[in-house]
């Protein structure tokens, strides 16, 4: 009898990346926190700009917006760009964000639809610290 090798799921993977100690994340959708998100801190590394704001309910969930101007490309370039960012916050944030914090995440020109994908990982993390 031969035993069958069956490729995991995506709620494995999820369960095995995420851990017992994660924050909730929730995504930003209006257009008025990624302004108020805009005023915060920023810090630029080589693959994106992570703009960082701490709301004033600070047992509030954790939440993360991405965007990508037109400088990043034409549309299949942007939406490479957002999938890339939007998966390096589901792995980062809640492991090292801070609850009652938004994130932005933006996307670089050229750049962040390229960059390997690691180094983004480790983008994030030095960010975040």
């Amino acid at each position: 009898m031969t035993s069958q090798l069956v490729p995991p799921t995506r709620d494995t993977a999820d369960a095995a990346v995420t851990g017992a100690g994660s924050l909730p994340l929730e995504r930003l959708l209006k257009r008025a926190d990624f302004l108020r998100a805009a005023r915060g801190k920023r810090v630029v590394t080589p693959g994106f700009i992570l703009q960082i704001r701490t709301r004033p309910d600070t047992d509030g969930p954790m939440r993360a917006g991405f965007t990508c101007s037109k400088k990043v490309g034409n549309a299949v370039a942007r939406n490479r760009a957002k999938r890339r960012l939007r998966e390096i916050a589901r792995l980062v944030l809640p492991h090292h964000g801070r609850r009652g914090t938004d994130y932005v995440l933006v996307g670089r020109a050229q750049v962040t639809a390229t960059r390997p994908f690691g180094l983004m990982l480790a983008d994030l993390q030095d960010a975040l610290r």
